[in-house]
């Protein structure tokens, strides 16, 4: 029997006819909808929440990173610049380095260079400054209370020529060294420090002996568009340039300045007595610079930058005191968070030549 006769025999027989049920269905109820929207509002929050979580993080962090960033870019360029202090080319001549008779005036004009001045100006290539109060001629100005003031001098890496200095010609004075010692009369002079006369010749006695540029920096801080600024100064063309802004928010610049003070034999450092390379003690520069002996024994400096944010943290306060070697900061008590950066940077070449067999 089928399924349709089935039914029909059902009816038939007087058994229950089957009919389809149908479901009513209904929406949400009042009381629902408003728990569906509290639960929506609750994520809603908690979502917000952790994206301005995630946003401050983030815009911290990026601070950190910028303030750690200009305070290794800072210490890498002083530090590399004074690694090269009294680096004079090929010059090893003993005679060239004997100790300086009177300390070189560093904003002295070019043109007024002479024999003594180059003499000196080799034996004390590293010159420091507690302000900027008599350097005024090498343009230097408005120096932050908490910042030394810096002098390196040293003659350039790179030979004067095509693709030296960026492949500018420098018209400032020149270092050239000699490495002839064969002929008659007499070898040359060890070196000639001059804007136009380089007459000095290579170890064959032929060919004439390459020329380097003699490069100085004045380091320092000031404020630069409302932010304290690392500052330099260098020798261009003869003259001493503008200011230029290096990094921004180093707020502290302290210099230590590494003398060899005794000799192997625990003496005091003298023409008879030379000293052994390292530093005894360390000293920093009062306003008028440091004395002449303290200057003819430099062999190492200690460099200390504090680095600052360049944006307020929202609801935080700065409570700490930072300790620059000597010089203590005390607490600013502001919304910007700092780091203290040191090292220590041996003058390789003045050291160097203290070092006996």
């Amino acid at each position: 029997m089928t399924y349709i006769n089935q039914i029909e025999h059902s009816n038939k027989t007087g058994l229950m006819r089957l009919t389809p049920q149908v479901k009513q269905q209904s929406g949400f109820s009042l009381i629902e909808l408003m728990v569906a929207i509290t639960i929506g509002l609750i994520m809603m929050v908690a979502l917000g929440t952790l994206f301005l979580n995630i946003t401050r993080s983030n815009s911290e962090m990026a601070k950190t990173n910028l303030q750690i960033e200009n305070g290794r870019f800072a210490m890498q360029i002083l530090q590399s610049d004074a690694i090269h202090a009294g680096f004079w080319g090929r010059l090893s001549d003993s005679t060239a380095f004997s100790a300086a008779a009177a300390i070189p005036n560093p904003c002295l004009a070019t043109a007024s260079w002479s024999a003594a001045y180059n003499q000196n100006l080799l034996a004390i290539p590293v010159q420091g400054f507690a302000d900027g109060s008599t350097l005024g001629s090498c343009n230097v100005s408005n120096v932050l209370s908490r910042s030394d003031v810096l002098v390196v001098s040293h003659a350039n890496t790179c030979t004067a020529g095509a693709g030296c200095d960026g492949g500018v010609a420098d018209t400032g004075p020149h270092i050239q060294t000699s490495s002839c010692q064969a002929g008659s009369p007499p070898p040359e002079p060890a070196y000639v420090i001059s804007t136009t006369t380089f007459p000095l010749k290579n170890k064959d006695c032929t060919t004439i002996a390459p020329k380097r540029k003699i490069v100085s920096n004045i380091y320092y801080l000031a404020n630069n568009n409302s932010l304290p600024t690392l500052m330099r100064i260098s020798l261009v063309n003869g003259a001493y340039s503008q200011p230029q802004p290096l990094i921004e928010g180093i707020e502290a610049f302290k210099v230590e300045y590494g003398i060899d003070s005794l000799g192997k034999n625990g003496l005091v450092v003298s023409t008879s007595n030379p000293g052994d390379g390292s530093p005894d003690t360390y000293v920093s520069c009062p306003s008028s610079g440091c004395s002449l002996n303290e200057l003819n024994n430099i062999v190492a400096v200690k460099l200390y930058v504090l680095a600052r944010n360049l944006e307020a943290t929202a609801g935080y306060k700065d409570t700490k005191s930072y300790q620059l070697g000597a010089t203590n900061i005390p607490a600013a008590n502001d919304p910007f968070k700092r780091h203290v950066f040191s090292t220590t940077v041996r003058l390789v070449n003045p050291s160097s030549r203290r070092e006996l067999p």
